[in-house]
């Protein structure tokens, strides 16, 4: 993790809350002080929180979970979209559909009906239609591109939520808490941060607050997939170790053949009558062992030994 200077917290305008009449008390805690009317952020604080949220992702994701990014206002729109497109997660820009958490499963349905219209329009079956409502399922088709076009590749309901502002996301993050799932958020002083429950205090309206913020989580998630791909690695790795090791113990527990014993070699029957062939050419004598002649194995061509039999 690479931790971010102040002088970028400072650059990016991260430290800058709202006016002091429109506050929330218990944001509190995290306020450094007051200047011109306007409450400045502790960005010592900001810190800390900033890296305990990058931890919780990064373990979040190393352990096969992922992040839904959500940001709809018009400043949150672009900076989220990328973030959530560089690291492979998913994103809400435009509106959030109420439900999109709790009644996952008419969201599942938008989605395949989705498919269903990009279908029709691929294979030309719009084109067969009445032209009002080939116009009517076209508009249908753009209007759920829209909403959907960030999660309808989402196996099912995130490992937790990452909102920009939880004012302006407030169902969202009911239906997460609802739910139980993680939501952390960047959290500016007219906010109540309670709910949440990875606090990031922050400026959340300046673009370069939401986009340094952001892609800081987003790093957070590469960093992960990162430590998961590496562990798989190593994983199959010893798993095939350990399919090799039961074949190694067998030769090493072979019992010797007969006759093979102390490094001696094993003499083919065909092999002894040529040694004892040329050992009796070149005058040697070779002793026999017991019943090997019964056995039909000539070991020497010696008259000598014709002789004495």
């Amino acid at each position: 993790m690479s931790r971010i200077p102040m002088k970028t917290l400072l650059e990016a305008g991260v430290h800058f809350g709202h006016q002091k009449r429109r506050w929330n008390p218990k944001m509190k805690p995290y306020i450094f002080g007051e200047r011109n009317g306007i409450y400045i952020i502790d960005l010592q604080k900001t810190l800390r929180h900033l890296e305990e949220a990058y931890e919780f992702v990064r373990e979040l994701v190393r352990q096969g979970g992922f992040l839904l990014f959500v940001g709809t206002k018009r400043q949150a729109r672009q900076p989220v979209e990328e973030a959530a497109k560089r690291c492979g997660m998913y994103y809400v820009t435009q509106r959030w559909l109420g439900g999109m958490l709790t009644n996952w499963r008419t969201i599942r349905q938008r989605i395949d009906r989705l498919r269903e219209l990009e279908r029709m329009e691929e294979e030309g079956t719009l084109e067969r239609l009445p032209k009002k409502e080939a116009m009517q399922l076209r508009k249908e088709r753009e209007k759920l591109e829209q909403v959907l076009a960030g999660v309808r590749e989402m196996p099912g309901l995130p490992s937790a939520l990452f909102v920009v502002d939880v004012r302006v996301e407030a169902n969202a993050v009911r239906e997460a808490k609802k739910l139980r799932i993680p939501v952390i958020g960047i959290v500016d002083t007219n906010c109540d941060p309670e709910p949440i429950d990875y606090v990031i205090p922050a400026n959340d309206d300046a673009i370069r607050s939401i986009t340094l913020i952001i892609q800081f989580i987003a790093d957070a998630v590469l960093e992960g997939k990162q430590q998961r791909e590496k562990e798989m690695v190593e994983e199959v790795g010893a798993v095939a170790g350990l399919e090799v090791a039961p074949e190694e113990a067998v030769a090493e527990e072979a019992p010797a053949l007969e006759g093979e014993e102390e490094g001696l070699p094993i003499w083919e029957p065909s092999e002894l009558e040529e040694v004892a062939a040329q050992w009796a050419e070149e005058g040697l004598e070779v002793e026999e062992e017991p019943g090997q002649e019964e056995e039909g194995i000539p070991l020497s061509q010696d008259p000598a030994r014709k002789e004495e039999h």
